[in-house]
């Protein structure tokens, strides 16, 4: 299996195939949802952006205020070339877990399929926790984290809803998977027909899904 949780892995791939790559589902599978919690002047942070077409589509769609990082200097390099044109979108080499920006900076952070390849790392379970602390920490007030995910609730929620130490509250929605697939890790949890977003609310009861 493939060492989703090694920056060296990401590196080589993205330096062998720089092609635009979506995980899991394009923009406009989760579209509705975004829709829903993100405002368009939301200052926006992409974590794990990886080369996906994202960024490019929400800012296509009125989102132009996106900070992207991904651990992977490879293709933070490609992202800052191709999308030079479009200076209110920034693009830093960053590890999730550590993050350099200042508390409460951002509304909404956006997390697709990076949850996942960080859970396939050694030392998971601290360097989620280290994730979520670390999101909690730079989000708003009443920002919240949106998380797509192919982990199902039981296998996911004892990581997010940790009430004492990220003061948020976690609403779960599914959308279908794509009837033709971007590649996803595979897993036994994979069978199922859905993804499952994992919105973590800060502030305010959570909406029902």
């Amino acid at each position: 299996m493939a060492q989703y949780g090694k920056t060296t892995y990401w590196d080589e791939r993205y330096t062998k195939d720089p092609e635009p790559f979506d995980w899991y589902q394009r923009y406009s599978g989760v579209r509705d949802l975004i829709n829903q919690y993100v405002k368009r002047e939301d200052m926006i942070l992409m974590a794990g952006c990886g080369n996906s077409r994202l960024t490019e589509d929400m800012f296509e769609d009125g989102y132009t205020t996106i900070t992207n990082i991904d651990v992977s200097r490879v293709v933070i390099d490609q992202m800052v070339e191709r999308y030079k044109d479009k200076p209110t979108l920034q693009w830093q080499q960053m590890n999730i877990t550590a993050l350099d920006f200042p508390d409460e900076t951002f509304d909404v952070v956006v997390a697709k399929a990076t949850v996942d390849a960080v859970l396939c790392g050694e030392g998971s379970t601290a360097n989620v926790a280290k994730l979520c602390s670390e999101v909690s920490r730079v989000l708003k007030p009443n920002g919240c984290f949106f998380i797509v995910s192919y982990g199902v609730p039981d296998n996911r929620l004892n990581y997010l809803e940790k009430e004492d130490v990220y003061s948020w509250n976690v609403t779960v929605h599914t959308v279908p998977k794509p009837t033709v697939s971007a590649a996803a890790v595979p897993s036994a949890e994979d069978a199922n027909g859905v993804h499952y977003i994992y919105v973590c609310s800060k502030g305010g009861q959570a909406e029902e899904g």
